[in-house]
């Protein structure tokens, strides 16, 4: 189940739910059963599409990232300076996990703690041709001199997803403190100043100094 376009709609229906209950409750905290129920879809063919709970989770971990991947090919496509297109991928990554917060918290938070391990081979496969991409681009930036040539490549996805994290799990702490008061100014505040933020971070990790 590689692309969006392997699930049918029934499928595409349990995997919403399923996102929704798993935020909420928690992954160990969610059966089939409550899937089932909220999905209005008889428990017996929850369990024929997806077999068991973390298959579901696989599923949905794919039907939510794997459209990424050809974003990312098309970015890298585009007639732009290497540093211009890592902004443009700093905001693709920001937008997307702003807009769907769910999975993202899941993968987060359920397998942070090394509870359980989330190194199932199509999402490893994932990471690895998202990292490629970001390869590409820096390599891109050294061979034309203008990005430096001791750049941790792996390191630089955490440190974009990490002050993005950080900043969205102390949430009531900086809404308080920058005067975010409703959920427009918040999401606002990530779109420009916290992505702006990280723009900047990531540059100062790439260029030469002058």
């Amino acid at each position: 189940m590689g692309s969006v376009t392997d699930f049918n709609e029934k499928q595409i229906k349990i995997l919403q739910v399923a996102e929704t209950l798993f935020a909420e409750k928690g992954f160990d905290g969610t059966s089939i059963r409550n899937i089932s129920k909220e999905a209005k879809i008889n428990i017996a063919m929850v369990s024929y599409y997806f077999g068991s709970k973390e298959r579901l989770l696989e599923s949905l971990i794919l039907y939510r990232t794997s459209d990424l991947k050809s974003q990312l090919d098309s970015l890298i496509q585009e007639n732009l300076e290497p540093i211009e297109k890592i902004n443009k991928l700093i905001e693709l990554y920001i937008n997307r996990i702003n807009s769907n917060k769910g999975i993202y918290r899941i993968i987060h938070f359920e397998f942070a703690t090394n509870k359980r391990d989330l190194n199932f081979e199509s999402f490893t496969e994932l990471k690895k041709g998202n990292l490629k991409s970001l390869e590409a681009i820096i390599v891109e930036g050294q061979t034309k001199g203008v990005f430096r040539k001791d750049i941790i490549i792996p390191l630089i996805t955490p440190t974009i997803l990490g002050t993005f994290f950080h900043f969205h799990m102390n949430k009531p702490f900086f809404q308080n403190l920058l005067n975010l008061k409703t959920e427009d100014l918040y999401n606002n505040y990530i779109r420009t100043n916290l992505t702006k933020h990280i723009q900047q971070t990531i540059k100062a990790l790439l260029i030469y100094e002058s």
